[in-house]
C-alpha cells in the first residue's frame, strides 16, 4: 500500500484492478484487508478498486482529537482528490456506510454511484445492535482475551449457518492477525456510528444508490437498510437471505456482481 497526503494527515491506500474507480469505505474496527480477496479479485475484473485505512488504523495516521463521521467523510473525500480521482463510485459498509452517506451528501460531485452495505442512517426507525449483543461484545473485549473478542466479534457479524465455518473463521483470524485496530480506536468509532443521523437528508441524494442487507444482522438489523432504500428517491433494495453483517464475506461472489452490475449500469 501507499500513503496519500489528506489535509494534516496521510491515509495508507491501495488501488488495484482496471476501469472505472470504485472507493472502497470499511466499517468500525476493520482494515482494507478485511475486504478479502474472494471479494475483491472479482470486482477487480471489472473495475478499479481503491482501499483504504481510516485514520488510527494500520499505517494511516494516528488518531488525534474526537472522531466523527463527518470528518471521516472529509478523508475520503480527500483521498478521491488527493488521487486526482473527480468521480468514483462509492462503496461504504456498516459504519462505512455511513460515511459514504456523509461523502455523497457534502460531495455528491464525486459520488457517480452509491451503495450502502448493512448500514444505518438513523432517526426514526432505525436500530442499533440489541443489548445482548453489545453485552457479548463488551464482555469480551473487556476480558483481556482476544481470543474471545474475536470470536464474540465472529459470531456478531456473521449468520448463525456460517459461525462453524472453520474455514471462513481461520481467514478471519489471519486477516486480524495481520492488521489490529487499536481499542480506543474502536470506541471512537462506535461513538461516532453512535452519533450518526442522515435521516433527514438523504431525500436529497440524487445518484443511482444500491442498498444492500442481510435478514440475519445482528449488528445492524435489516430494518436499518429498507429504510435507507426507502429514505433514498429511486435506490435499489437487495436483500439477502439468510446472511448476516459481513454478506461480503458469506455470498463474495453474489456481492461483487451486486456492485459491478450497479456501477456498469450507470456507464
Amino acid at each position: 500500500m501507499a500513503l496519500a497526503q489528506v489535509g494534516d494527515i496521510q491515509l495508507d491506500y491501495e488501488r488495484t484492478g482496471a476501469g472505472e474507480p470504485l472507493l472502497t469505505i470499511m466499517g468500525m474496527s476493520g482494515t482494507a484487508l478485511h475486504w478479502g480477496e474472494p471479494f475483491l479479485q472479482p470486482l477487480r475484473e471489472s473495475l478499479e478498486v481503491i482501499t483504504y485505512d481510516h485514520r488510527g488504523v494500520g499505517a494511516s495516521s494516528r488518531l488525534e482529537g474526537p472522531l466523527s463521521i463527518a470528518l471521516m467523510a472529509r478523508d475520503a473525500a480527500g483521498l478521491l482528490d488527493a488521487l486526482g480521482i473527480t468521480g468514483a463510485h462509492v462503496l461504504g459498509i456498516s459504519m462505512g456506510g455511513m460515511i459514504a452517506q456523509d461523502l455523497a451528501l457534502s460531495r455528491p460531485d464525486l459520488v457517480r454511484t452509491l451503495t450502502i452495505g448493512c448500514s444505518y442512517c438513523g432517526g426514526p426507525g432505525s436500530a442499533l445492535p440489541g443489548p445482548e449483543v453489545m453485552g457479548r461484545l463488551t464482555e469480551a473485549m473487556l476480558s483481556g482475551d482476544r481470543q474471545k473478542a474475536l470470536r464474540a466479534g465472529w459470531e456478531a457479524n456473521i449468520s448463525p449457518a456460517m459461525r462453524d465455518d472453520r474455514e471462513l473463521y481461520e481467514r478471519y483470524l489471519a486477516v486480524a492477525a495481520q492488521r489490529a485496530v487499536a481499542v480506543p480506536v474502536v470506541m471512537a468509532q462506535l461513538q461516532a456510528a453512535a452519533a450518526h443521523d442522515t435521516s433527514s437528508r438523504l431525500g436529497e441524494l440524487e445518484m443511482p444508490t444500491l442498498v444492500v442487507h442481510g435478514t440475519e444482522d445482528e449488528m445492524l438489523p435489516v430494518q436499518n437498510g429498507r429504510l435507507i432504500a426507502s429514505l433514498i428517491p429511486g435506490s435499489r433494495l437487495e436483500i439477502l437471505d439468510p446472511v448476516g453483517h459481513l454478506f461480503f464475506w458469506e455470498r463474495p461472489q453474489q456481492s461483487a456482481q451486486l456492485i459491478i452490475s450497479h456501477a456498469l449500469a450507470q456507464t
